[in-house]
């Protein structure tokens, strides 16, 4: 009571401020406009950006911020003409990427953090060969946008910058998958140049009976088995998603750790390894399991665990209530006989059945549905064999 009290006398102080001095207070109706577009046109943070803001300077209403919505920073300016009207608004790409419109991870796995600096929060990871649009440059670090849309801060050591004309030479030559979940990459004298990982692309210079001669976004070149790789156009040209196929690449990843943020074979976190586990089988699905919750096509919808295929997603978490929204938190992959495998603590299998030594009760208890990709992309799932390159 005491705390709504205070509430509501300092919306009073507000309102009387604002009465006393009209020319430095944010019209209400302004606010609003703002906050209308921001969740019309990015309702998902994480995926795009329109972080702005208003203020009275010296009579003028002044916008400050940032966005990569065009379209929406188009409304809000037209909308807002009748004032004096100064806009400070960046829109991104910026100025700063002129040279330099993509970035291409240069290492085995790139870190992609919330800020541009190396202590803050792990967001994600991008692994080597994925193209990157590069949204805004700042020093070391840049603002940068994965194929599964999600943004976020690489420093300048994981990644090669590329000019539109190097990125179309590099995006047309011949190029290796790692098939691997650890490979080595060596130089002629047997010297590491690099370590690769499940899912790495690097570019092809030529084979031996052995290996191949690769090279990276950076121009470092080496060789790697053929035990570890396959052409990439071999590959994708044979490649039919199935369960079984999700099946074998989920169990070559059992035992790999669990890490908040990680996307790769050296460490993942729950949706982390079952976008893994589909980009192996051709599909780029969306980052963080409360987006993939919304991908694909719904099935048992009843929370049954029943008409359940392998390779289905199960969700789990907090149900919806009457004053709450659905909270997905957690995802697993089916593999059938009650089981499904999941990165929690560690990759590992889990079964719904009381019976069994590995029964999950916990997240069979917070169980929220399934969703099945395979044969139905539906939301924002990327077939490689429709694009013209691996990435959007």
């Amino acid at each position: 009571m005491v705390r709504q009290f205070l509430l509501f006398i300092f919306l009073i102080f507000i309102v009387f401020a604002c009465q006393q001095n009209k020319l430095t207070c944010v019209p209400t109706e302004v606010v609003m406009l703002i906050d209308s577009l921001k969740a019309q046109y990015v309702p998902d943070g994480r995926v795009a950006i329109f972080k702005v803001e208003a203020a009275f300077d010296n009579g003028r209403l002044v916008l400050k911020g940032e966005t990569d919505q065009p379209e929406a920073l188009e409304i809000l300016v037209d909308q807002l003409s009748e004032h004096e009207l100064e806009s400070q608004i960046n829109l991104l790409p910026d100025e700063s990427t002129y040279a330099y419109k993509h970035a291409i991870v240069n290492n085995s796995v790139a870190n992609l953090r919330s800020n541009p600096k190396h202590s803050a929060e792990l967001a994600t990871q991008a692994i080597l060969g994925t193209v990157m649009k590069v949204l805004k440059i700042t020093g070391e670090w840049y603002l940068v946008q994965t194929p599964d849309d999600y943004i976020a801060w690489v420093d300048h050591g994981g990644v090669s910058l590329k000019s539109e004309e190097d990125f179309a030479v590099w995006e047309n030559v011949e190029k290796v998958i790692i098939t691997s979940n650890h490979a080595i990459v060596a130089d002629d004298q047997e010297n590491i140049v690099s370590d690769v990982i499940l899912g790495n692309i690097l570019e092809k210079i030529s084979e031996t009976k052995e290996a191949w001669l690769v090279r990276f976004p950076d121009g470092r070149t080496g060789k790697v088995s053929k035990d570890s790789a396959l052409d990439y156009q071999v590959w994708l040209t044979a490649l039919e998603p199935t369960g079984d196929l999700i099946e074998s690449y989920a169990r070559s990843l059992m035992g790999t750790p669990y890490l908040w943020g990680g996307t790769s074979s050296k460490g993942m976190d729950c949706s982390g390894f079952t976008k893994t586990v589909y980009w192996m089988n051709g599909l780029i699905i969306p980052r963080d399991a409360s987006q993939q919750v919304n991908a694909g096509v719904v099935v048992d919808a009843d929370l049954k665990f029943e008409n359940l295929e392998k390779g289905d997603l199960l969700f789990f978490g907090k149900p919806a209530t009457d004053s709450t929204k659905q909270r997905t938190t957690h995802v697993g992959i089916w593999l059938d006989n009650s089981e499904f495998i999941h990165a929690s603590k560690q990759v590992r299998i889990s079964s719904i059945d009381e019976n069994s030594p590995n029964y999950d009760e916990f997240n069979k208890n917070r169980y929220l549905g399934s969703r099945r990709y395979l044969k139905n992309g539906e939301g924002n799932i990327v077939d490689l064999k429709t694009e013209l390159t691996f990435q959007k």
